[in-house]
């Protein structure tokens, strides 16, 4: 599909509804966390995973935002959490359908960025000679 065809084809969807204006951009906020999206990954490939589990696989993240992340998932309804009655607490977390649709969907990120590597990579290293240039000559 062409740069124009597919501006074309978004422009043909109309008007859209302002609540799911407002749940995209919210999701889209979501997702763009960094934490949200690898922790979408390691329950993907995991399938279910403890808290401390999560805590060793998702490197750098706090216990705290790890807590917060996890809180805002299961009230979107991307994973669910479920609780153990032993000594000590025994807690799950797995994947909802719907977080689980997500990662499909962004899945789709992912192999764009792999098709797109070396093209990205080029461009950057574009635009570090030009700014040098730039930078040099005043």
């Amino acid at each position: 599909m062409t740069e124009k065809s597919l501006r074309d084809e978004l422009q043909d969807i109309g008007p859209t509804d302002p609540a799911v204006d407002r749940l995209v951009e919210e999701i889209i906020g979501r997702v763009a966390d960094k934490w949200t999206m690898l922790l979408i990954e390691i329950l993907t490939e995991r399938d279910c995973c403890r808290f401390g589990e999560l805590s060793r696989a998702c490197t750098g993240i706090s216990q705290k935002m790890l807590t917060q992340t996890l809180r805002a998932m299961e009230r979107d309804g991307l994973v669910t959490r479920t609780v153990y009655p032993v000594v000590p607490p025994k807690v799950e977390y797995r994947l909802t359908e719907l977080g689980l649709g997500l990662s499909k969907a962004f899945c789709g990120v992912w192999i764009w960025a792999e098709e797109n590597f070396d093209r990205i990579d080029r461009a950057r290293q574009d635009y570090a000679a030009r700014m040098a240039a730039e930078g040099s000559s005043t």
